[in-house]
């Protein structure tokens, strides 16, 4: 196990003969750069958040949740005021667990098996004794986890291109998006239901949802929400939280040990 400070480098595909790597990482905040590396990575965030983003799609990590980045799959993450664990698995352990970037949410289980797996030494021998049964429990927990809706995919049409450019903030509605690319209605919501497998409006609510608790879990107040997603009041964001994720901003973030 490595504690990695913050602005220092770690290369997990230079530990050739170890099928499992985990890290303990801590930053205020860090841009790691679009890199990709040859072991499979389950990265789980213990508090703050994480802004995971790949050629085609972005994904969220707020507290209690886990990303997994299959192997050889370029990613940018952008942590902020978070402390998470990351484990990479050699080629043959990353198998099972897909080649499709995904969000789990992390049992209280799987944390703490977690938690045992970064603290082990670099020479661990995985093969036998609790290390054998941690990765096997780990693998199955990651396996079983339910998916967390909060991936948002990215249209490559080079038209919309000034619109992923500004992701930090609120997505304009889709007249104003007609003027900014100079392309039809029509048009802008063909890309997106080829290209996202959702309209323009399914899309610009699903960027609400993840800015939300984006904000929410790097400790911005709900008002403070509402104001920068649009919305008219704190109880209209509220609705709309619940109306996508079955439940309220707070329970949501107390599930991960938040506020």
């Amino acid at each position: 196990m490595a504690q990695v400070k913050p602005n220092s480098g770690f290369d997990p595909d230079s530990f050739d003969d170890a099928p499992v790597i985990g890290l303990s990482i801590t930053h205020r905040y860090h841009d790691s750069g679009m890199h990709q590396h040859h072991r499979g990575q389950l990265m789980f965030t213990q508090q703050g958040s994480a802004r995971i983003t790949m050629q085609n799609q972005l994904c969220l990590l707020p507290p209690m949740r886990a990303a997994w980045i299959p192997a050889g799959v370029r990613h940018r993450a952008v942590i902020q005021t978070a402390e998470y664990r990351s484990v990479y698995f050699n080629h043959a352990l990353s198998v099972p667990l897909g080649n499709e970037v995904r969000v789990i949410e992390v049992s209280p289980l799987l944390r703490a098996v977690l938690e045992s797996m970064t603290e082990a030494p670099y020479d661990t021998d995985w093969s036998q004794g609790k290390y054998a049964y941690l990765l096997a429990l780990c693998l199955l927990e990651v396996a079983d986890a339910p998916k967390q809706p909060i991936v948002l995919p990215l249209p490559q049409d080079k038209r919309l291109a000034p619109l992923l450019t500004q992701l930090e903030h609120l997505p304009p509605n889709l007249q104003t998006l007609v003027t900014r690319v100079g392309a039809s209605g029509k048009t802008i919501s063909r890309i997106f239901l080829r290209e996202t497998g959702m309209g323009y409006q399914q899309w610009r609510q699903q960027w609400r949802l993840l800015r939300c608790i984006e904000l929410l879990a790097t400790g911005h107040s709900l008002d403070y929400c509402a104001f920068e997603l649009g919305f008219c009041n704190d109880s209209v964001l509220i609705a709309f939280f619940k109306s996508l994720t079955g439940t309220t901003p707070r329970n949501y973030l107390k599930r991960g040990g938040g506020f």
